[in-house]
């Protein structure tokens, strides 16, 4: 279980780097996405959000 969740982290963390790096926001002005570290946070809390409640 713990392993579950710890894979959903990173992968949701890579994730949020990525939509961060790749679709991200020009203006500065987006909350989630004009910062990396707010991104990848947000995106391994989802996925270890997500990797715990799979069965």
């Amino acid at each position: 279980m713990m392993l579950r969740i710890i894979i959903g982290l990173v992968v949701g963390g890579g994730l949020g780097f990525a939509y961060y790096k790749f679709v991200g926001c020009s203006s500065g002005t987006c909350p989630l996405t004009s910062n990396p570290f707010i991104s990848t946070l947000y995106g391994g809390v989802v996925g270890a959000l997500v990797a715990s409640s799979l069965h």
